[in-house]
């Protein structure tokens, strides 16, 4: 079983910012795949389903974005299973809007949600797909910023990253996560 999480915050409110880029992509593969991701379990909206042969959950924690880790901590513990089996789908400051870069390991980089997986797994050893949404303007909170909505002429290439990096978590259902990483680092961003 492979698990794909996407990191947002719940809540109509929080829909369309840029925190919610994760909860995207699991909605773009759960509506590609028919794999309804309804079930509320371990803190999350959880969809259990196949992509082609193999076993797939997808996740949407509901802990808000600085508790992830306790949502996804309870996936793994429960299947048993390790971080090798784990990809996290976020947002990312540091990268331009709409731009992706897969890594399989790395710091949080300022993202608490990522931080909180860290803490509670023990290990910065898990695959990312990382969705750029730029950062604010100097001397414009961080907090404000990324709660905020994409303006109108970012939002299409907002919505083609999000579309990218549901396409490439697919791939790594199915390819090692290298190989995914190859195409869509160099080839795409």
């Amino acid at each position: 079983m492979k698990v794909i999480v996407g990191l947002g915050n719940p809540g109509r409110k929080y829909e369309e910012t840029r925190h919610n880029l994760g909860f995207k992509a699991i909605d773009k593969i759960s509506d590609k795949w028919s794999i309804p991701v309804q079930q509320n379990k371990f803190r999350a909206l959880v969809g259990e389903g196949r992509i082609e042969s193999e076993r797939i959950l997808l996740v949407k924690p509901q802990t808000y974005m600085n508790l992830s880790g306790e949502s996804v901590s309870e996936v793994l513990s429960f299947y048993k299973l390790t971080p090798d089996d784990l990809l996290v789908v976020h947002d990312d400051l540091d990268l331009p809007v709409g731009k992706l870069r897969l890594r399989e390991k790395g710091s949080a980089g300022g993202n608490n949600g990522l931080k909180s997986i860290i803490q509670h797994l023990g290990t910065q050893e898990f695959k990312r797909i990382k969705i750029g949404i730029g950062r604010p303007e100097p001397g414009r909170s961080v907090s404000d910023y990324v709660l905020q909505v994409f303006s109108p002429s970012d939002r299409e290439v907002v919505e083609q990253a999000v579309e990218q990096a549901a396409e490439a978590a697919v791939k790594w259902t199915g390819i090692p996560f290298l190989q995914v990483m190859n195409e869509y680092n160099q080839v795409r961003s």
